[in-house]
């Protein structure tokens, strides 16, 4: 079977309504988005942004592109913007399309469909997500040198090193703080005082980390493997396609469509699910 949809029971879920979930698989696209890493959603456009990485993931070979997609999976720019070596993780703000790219973050005008900054990032190894605050400063982890930088009006410096953050990965901005998925789970880090809590307890890389909507998060672990997690709930496992070979990276989620749109890397693909309580 191609793709394993999993529907596990949530006896202790107490932040919804419903006891049970599931992944219900809606589309796929065709196998052209080469390396697919990461999906972002445009609510004002009402279309999905893929980065292609399209060769190694830190190799410096121009190869990389970011293709746009409709909201049911029809390619409606397959290399909508290229040129770019390994680009990874994605956030916007007014009306600015941020992606990483190994050791530097690239700006793109939206509108004007074309890259119109670049911020390097001094010491930067691997460059791998993107969250985005209200104020639009970035946040950029780096796995292999286990910092998260900020980016400040242009600017690109170290926000935060801790031996906490064991291969920092997939990023999110909540209530005035940074999520942060690493190889021990998801840490929460304070923007007033960069305090670092533990949130979620889980062994495993986490690499695409989106609240739920309903208090919860899920994460996904590159392999295969897509979870529902919270701080007062037992991790769920949604779906599994690792022994499909099928990857999941950092997907993108949509709280009020209760829609998933998971890039499958290696798998050339975005797959996009709807995430049901029953």
């Amino acid at each position: 079977m191609l793709l394993l949809v999993v529907l596990s029971s949530l006896n202790s879920f107490t932040q919804g309504s419903a006891n049970t979930a599931a992944l219900e698989n809606r589309w796929q696209t065709s196998e052209v988005l080469t390396t697919a890493e990461s999906v972002c959603f445009n609510p004002e456009l009402n279309l999905l942004y893929v980065s292609c990485i399209n060769g190694n993931p830190a190799q410096k070979d121009g190869n990389g592109f970011i293709s746009v997609l409709s909201l049911n999976g029809e390619v409606k720019n397959q290399k909508w913007i290229d040129g770019l070596n390994a680009p990874k993780g994605m956030g916007i703000f007014r009306s600015k399309l941020y992606v990483t790219d190994i050791d530097r973050v690239v700006e793109i005008d939206i509108k004007d469909s074309k890259i119109t900054s670049e911020i390097k990032v001094e010491g930067a190894k691997f460059l791998n997500d993107i969250a985005v605050d209200n104020e639009g400063n970035l946040f950029v982890s780096d796995n292999i040198t286990g910092k998260i930088h900020k980016v400040h009006n242009g600017v690109a410096g170290t926000w935060i090193e801790s031996k906490e953050l064991q291969s920092p990965n997939g990023l999110f901005y909540e209530n005035g703080e940074i999520l942060v998925g690493t190889n021990i789970g998801i840490l929460q880090i304070r923007l007033t005082d960069k305090h670092v809590s533990n949130l979620v307890s889980i062994q495993g890389g986490i690499d695409g980390l989106k609240g739920d909507g309903k208090g919860n998060y899920l994460i996904s672990d590159w392999n295969g493997k897509i979870q529902l997690v919270g701080s007062k709930i037992k991790p769920v496992v949604l779906m599994d396609t690792s022994p499909d070979n099928i990857n999941a990276a950092d997907f993108e989620f949509l709280p009020r469509k209760n829609m998933l749109f998971v890039p499958t890397f290696s798998n050339n693909r975005v797959i996009a699910y709807e995430l049901i309580y029953k």
